[in-house]
């Protein structure tokens, strides 16, 4: 406790003693105040990516491929061997088990988490030599069933999860439900060496 000074009277002291004692909880409160803060700051830019799909035009959120999806995807591409590219690759799931099949695959997704993620997953499944993952924002390029068609060779097949093409007949299927998959060789997006019209 502070002495009395000549000059002073013991309110004042009291006062000056209330004030350097009630500092140090105004630190702990800045202290607080900045760990919540940065901890809102953190979450809004982590959760951000993952809700934002909700709010566009095409509401496609995140959902990862289930075990039976991957097999259903390996068992139309079984007997093939090359590139794969995953468009909406989301945590990089088909891409590293295409990878694992002995495939050079990417994937393109519009999370940046994700994608990190998946690069993740990859190294840690030893395949990361064989895998590379991109941000890119599939509603910014053009139409990708005119996009395939004008550019991939006879020999392509093309491999959609969950949601078909809508002008496009497919050449065999595979699953039930969400785990459903549905093939596409050149003459479904090819016709006579054009592109099918749309």
């Amino acid at each position: 406790m502070s002495k009395i000074l000549p000059g002073r009277s013991p309110a004042e002291d009291l006062l000056l003693t209330v004030r350097d004692e009630g500092s140090q909880p105004r630190n702990w409160g800045l202290l607080v105040t900045g760990i919540l803060g940065g901890s809102l700051v953190a979450l809004y830019s982590i959760a951000t990516p993952f809700l934002a799909p909700a709010l566009r035009k095409h509401c496609l959120p995140f959902v990862p491929a289930t075990p039976k999806q991957i097999d259903n995807v390996l068992h139309m591409l079984k007997g093939r061997s090359g590139s794969l590219v995953d468009i909406g690759s989301g945590d990089g799931r088909i891409v590293i088990a295409a990878a694992k099949a002995g495939f050079k695959a990417v994937g393109y997704e519009l999370n940046p988490w994700l994608v990190w993620y998946s690069r993740y997953c990859a190294w840690k499944g030893g395949v990361h030599h064989s895998t590379k993952f991109y941000v890119s924002d599939l509603w910014k390029m053009p139409r990708l069933e005119e996009k395939l068609g004008e550019e991939l060779q006879l020999d392509a097949k093309v491999v959609a999860c969950r949601f078909p093409f809508p002008h496009w007949k497919s050449s065999h299927q595979a699953g039930e439900g969400i785990d459903r998959v549905w093939g596409y060789n050149s003459e479904s997006f090819r016709m006579n060496g054009k592109m099918t019209q749309l």
